[in-house]
């Protein structure tokens, strides 16, 4: 029904812009050809399908891992019998990090009243001693506490920290990156300050005892000599409990986690090549690795079906634009943005780093989109806003021209490229993200296929476009 909806949306959109003045209007046939090119989006299934495919034949695929070697396989194999043009793979080198054993590590109450306790080590944490360790808990009700807490007192030497900040809930995810602190940059503290490890509540939004990955900082190339570990957000709460009722708290565990030497991963390339202006490209992406927890479907597979589907359409619909769109599924991002920096360096390394005209990542999982924002020169707001009003009858609400593209298009974006997202409800994504429950099961059709309408529609408008999108005083500078 909700697809149905759209549809009839859409099609009713086709004369909006005749009707208004004093704005920039995208041509007629072009205008069709989007707004075809969405219907059909909204009635394919391609997405959901390659989706399916990478979370069940690949599963989990840890950066440097035989399986993301499987994933990338895989992908080069998709986007062959999608006749896709140029498939390739970018192999780059990086130091791989895993947790040793099961991601169930052995950690447990041991005072004052005995119990398990449901955790799991952070990206680049180390391992406890081989017999494991046992030590006395300090808690800290936020990270802010733990920051401003006295140094000079050497109350943490030996000791397990404890820090217990709570993620709020938004539409935006914007909770993510404060909630994010402590899992970052708190092992530094604790290990200055003579920690034997540090522990912190999942960064998440979940109420069951899945406990919630992801990678910490390391500064100046600095890496953690003490365990780290992420405890279910139940398991927080019991902690927390314990700590009001006055009692002393101990806590035993036992992790393998450790780095193991250096190790491949690569970026897998494909691309639908331009008809008039081929050396010209628009880049869309998502990241094709994932933690070890759940299947990566949400983080990232559903981007890999997003914009893998978008392109297909657009080659499909027998319209070619002016010009490439690419198509990159990063490798290693998860650990770092490692793919992400080899692909810009590479394209630096080339010369091709100005051939890039806009880029865009889907990774927020596959909610419906709900806002589109921008980062390009004023000169193209213009046009951006025409771009919207195509997406207007799927929901999509302008945003501003301050954002980004993506946490892969990071390193591209500080090279100069402009950029776009399609930004999407995340109001759930961290009640699964970085944990077990990161699977297939969470993603709706028909939610996925709005995403797959909406970029479609904007890279086709994006790439049959012929505007440059940087910023009119950088445009100068590189025809210098």
């Amino acid at each position: 029904m909700l697809r149905t909806v759209m549809v009839a949306a859409l099609a009713s959109t086709a004369g909006l812009a005749q009707a208004q003045t004093n704005i920039y209007e995208l041509d007629a046939e072009t205008r069709e050809i989007a707004q075809s090119l969405g219907r059909t989006a909204l009635e394919s299934d391609l997405a959901y399908e390659i989706t399916e495919s990478l979370s069940t034949e690949i599963g989990p695929r840890l950066a440097g891992t035989p399986q993301e070697a499987r994933a990338r396989d895989w992908a080069v194999e998709m986007f062959e019998r999608l006749d896709f043009q140029n498939v390739r793979i970018e192999e780059f080198e990086l130091d791989l990090w895993t947790r040793g054993r099961s991601v169930y590590e052995e950690v447990a109450i041991t005072a004052p009243y005995p119990q398990p306790v449901y955790a799991i080590s952070l990206g680049g944490a180390a391992a406890t001693p081989e017999g494991g360790l046992e030590a006395e808990v300090v808690f800290f009700d936020s990270y802010d506490a733990f920051l401003a807490s006295d140094a000079s007192e050497d109350a943490l030497e030996g000791k397990l920290v404890f820090v217990n900040d709570r993620m709020v809930a938004s539409r935006t995810g914007e909770g993510y990156g404060w909630a994010n602190r402590k899992r970052r940059d708190g092992w530094v503290l604790a290990e200055d300050r003579g920690a034997a490890g540090l522990l912190i509540r999942s960064v998440g939004t979940s109420t069951n005892r899945f406990a919630h990955t992801g990678m910490m900082s390391f500064p100046d190339g600095r890496q953690p000599e003490i365990p780290v570990l992420a405890v279910s957000a139940p398991d927080a709460d019991q902690i927390q409990r314990l700590h009001e009722m006055g009692e002393t708290i101990r806590i035993t565990m036992r992790t393998y986690a450790g780095w193991r030497g250096q190790a491949m991963s690569g970026n897998v390339i494909a691309e639908i090549e331009g008809s008039e202006a081929p050396e010209e490209i628009v880049i869309i992406g998502a990241h094709l690795d994932s933690w070890d927890t759940g299947t990566g479907a949400l983080d990232d597979g559903a981007g890999v079906g997003i914009v893998t589907a978008a392109a297909k359409l657009i080659a499909d619909s027998g319209h070619r634009p002016r010009r490439t769109i690419r198509v990159v599924l990063f490798g290693a991002e998860e650990v770092g943005l490692v793919g992400a920096r080899a692909y810009a360096n590479a394209r630096m390394e080339d010369g091709t780093i100005g051939d890039h005209i806009i880029g865009s990542e889907s990774d927020f999982g596959a909610r419906e989109v709900w806002r589109m924002g921008s980062n390009v020169g004023e000169h193209a707001l213009p046009e951006i806003a025409a771009i919207h009003r195509e997406l207007q009858a799927l929901g999509v609400v302008p945003g501003d021209n301050e954002g980004g593209g993506g946490p892969d298009m990071i390193p591209l974006q500080y090279m100069g490229v402009p950029m776009v997202r399609l930004e999407q409800n995340g109001e759930d994504y961290f009640e699964f993200h970085h944990t077990p429950n990161d699977t297939f099961d969470k993603i709706v059709p028909e939610e996925m296929a709005q995403n797959v309408a909406a970029w479609t529609m904007m890279i086709w408008l994006l790439a049959d476009s012929e505007t440059d999108f940087r910023p009119q005083a950088q445009q100068a500078e590189a025809s210098q």
